[in-house]
């Protein structure tokens, strides 16, 4: 009777906004371990040296709004490598339960009998708080948070932005700069003040992000000095106190008035 190669297993791992100091315990130890690795665009070449030397590295592309490797491609893929007996680590940016699809994932994984793991990481909405020092909640001016994404079709947001405004909440609104002045417009249609504080963060806790500070009725031209990288908005009170931030980080004036 052949030898029967005993199924690996998959980790859904959060590589969290790029810097390797801001993994996971949990997470650094499955990439030390894994035997096939199979990564997002964003991840960074410093996370993906800490993998072992002869670890199977696989780029599965996925980028919002960039041609890339198909979901159904992906799952496939992580099983036929669990399949060879390897432990397998699907690395995704930020955390893998916000918009990273890890609830398809581990279905379909273990609908074929792959044991997972998901193991979290920090999100770009917590990087960027920490990163331009405002906070996501605070006493009097935000007491919820909304995580979203921006999703055009056909030039329209498919999403009830009803609730997003809430006066007290706090949007975190991902892969939203293609979509900005819609957003803008709907917010402000549905009661949100056009002079609500806004931050639109590019690369949020990488060493390369970007600070663009503003107000709702000016968002699209916050959101129009991005490059080419990740985005992710931020909308409410707190954001102001990230505007504050921006302004002692780049202005002169500020560091004479300091001295």
């Amino acid at each position: 009777m052949p030898h029967e190669t005993k199924l690996g297993r998959v980790q859904l791992v959060g590589a969290g906004p790029g810097a390797a100091d801001l993994l996971t315990v949990r997470a650094l130890r499955a990439i030390e371990n894994a035997e096939a690795l199979l990564y997002d665009a964003l991840i960074s070449d410093e996370v993906l040296a800490l993998a072992p030397a002869t670890c199977l590295k696989i780029q599965t592309g996925k980028r919002a709004g960039r041609t890339s490797m198909k979901q159904e491609t992906i799952n496939r893929l992580m099983l036929r490598v669990a399949r060879r007996g390897l432990n397998v680590v699907r690395l995704k940016g930020g955390d893998p339960s916000i918009f990273g699809r890890v609830g398809e994932e581990k279905a379909f994984l273990e609908a074929h009998g792959v044991e997972t793991e998901v193991v979290p990481g920090v999100t770009a909405a917590c990087a960027a708080a920490a990163q331009f020092g405002f906070p996501l909640t605070h006493r009097n001016e935000a007491r919820r948070v909304v995580f979203t994404t921006a999703r055009l079709e056909a030039g329209a947001l498919q999403t009830d932005w009803q609730a997003a405004a809430d006066t007290e909440a706090t949007l975190a609104i991902y892969m939203g700069g293609g979509a900005a002045a819609e957003l803008s417009r709907r917010l402000i249609a549905c009661g949100r003040s056009p002079s609500t504080p806004v931050a639109v963060v590019e690369r949020a806790g990488s060493p390369e992000a970007r600070l663009m500070p503003g107000t709702l009725d000016r968002l699209a031209e916050a959101a129009a000095q991005a490059g080419d990288g990740p985005v992710l908005i931020v909308v409410g009170e707190v954001a102001a106190r990230a505007q504050v931030v921006a302004e002692m980080a780049v202005s002169p004036e500020w560091v004479a008035r300091a001295v």
